[in-house]
């Protein structure tokens, strides 16, 4: 297991994560620790992009490229409630 380590966040963050977690069921370290680990970088979601386009038989141009990039921006835009 990891050593422990603390986060410095505000009581507003820190009372939406307790109830984030109270929810589910588990505790804001075991929250975190999924969020953390369910969440791709940059990299990994450029990577999966390239797979899944060769898997569809399409060629990784930079327009496809950039399309999935915007797709990314307009999905976490409708994540956070707000339209792209």
């Amino acid at each position: 297991m990891s050593k422990p380590t603390n986060i410095k966040t505000s009581e507003e963050v820190r009372n939406r994560l307790r109830v984030l977690a109270d929810e589910r069921g588990t505790t804001i370290t075991e929250l975190l620790e999924e969020l953390g680990t369910r969440e791709l970088t940059e990299a990994e979601r450029e990577q999966r992009a390239f797979e899944a386009a060769r898997e569809l038989g399409i060629e990784y141009t930079e327009q496809v490229q950039q399309v999935g990039q915007d797709a990314w921006v307009k999905i976490r835009a409708y994540q956070g409630g707000a339209a792209a």
